[in-house]
């Protein structure tokens, strides 16, 4: 999923939303992947406030997780009378597709037990132990069932009916991750919090990570496979330098 929204900027920061989205839908397809809207906002000048996009393909988290901050843009705006150049911000957040969660339950953490079955039922529910009283102890959960005829047929129905609540768990706390993810990666679409700058004046595009230039045309027609190697670089190389770090130190 990859989240365009306007930052600062007013009306112009939702046209220069709207330019970014179609800078990475150029991107997408340059590397045939296959891109949908999910959901948007359109803004009242042109553009979107928000824009969010499926991209399906071959290596897309990879590339595209170096586009998460805030893309900040300096030039005359469409909406200015004067001739004045306006700094604007947008900021992009990339975020993997949840995966489908799995449910691992551990005998050892259930406590099990079995009680007669009380009200209507019959003779078999009420004088045999057919209910099922289930204790999950890391979490607390409690599940009592009388559903069933049968205790079997009870236990496997209390079983089902965990898995249902820590399925829920879990979920939330995926989601919860990937809402941080996302707080994390945008940050709050100030001016000061940029990733790149695009300079329509000097038709530059300014990586403030790896500090590096590129062409704004080239850049904004979906030309970005350079300025994402270079990123891969560099987090290569960070990656090795605390590696050799962190060797230097199990040797002391």
């Amino acid at each position: 999923m990859l989240e365009v929204r306007a930052g600062t900027g007013g009306d112009e920061a939702g046209i220069w939303a709207g330019d970014l989205v179609r800078m990475y839908q150029r991107y997408a397809e340059q590397n045939s992947w296959k891109y949908s809207p999910v959901s948007c906002t359109e803004a009242e000048k042109g553009g979107f406030k928000q824009y969010v996009m499926e991209i399906r393909g071959e290596r897309v988290y990879s590339k595209l997780k170096y586009e998460s901050g805030v893309h900040r843009v300096q030039r005359v705006p469409q909406t200015e009378s004067q001739g004045r150049v306006h700094t604007s911000t947008a900021t992009v957040a990339i975020m993997p597709e949840v995966d489908e969660v799995e449910v691992v339950i551990d005998p050892k953490d259930i406590d099990l037990s079995t009680a007669r079955s009380g009200g209507a039922g019959g003779q078999n529910v009420n004088k045999v132990e057919t209910a099922v009283d289930l204790f999950h102890k890391p979490t607390g959960i409690r599940i009592f069932c009388t559903e069933e005829r049968s205790q079997l047929k009870n236990k496997t129905r209390a079983l089902q009916l965990l898995r249902a609540k820590l399925y829920d768990i879990k979920l939330r706390e995926q989601q919860e991750s990937v809402r941080n993810q996302r707080k994390s990666q945008v940050g709050t679409g100030a001016r000061s919090e940029k990733i790149r700058t695009y300079n329509y004046k000097d038709s530059r595009v300014s990586d403030h990570r790896t500090k590096i230039n590129f062409d704004l045309a080239s850049f904004l027609s979906g030309n970005i496979d350079e300025a994402v190697q270079a990123c891969a670089a560099m987090e290569q190389k960070e990656l090795l330098e605390e590696l050799a770090a962190s060797m230097n130190m199990s040797t002391i």
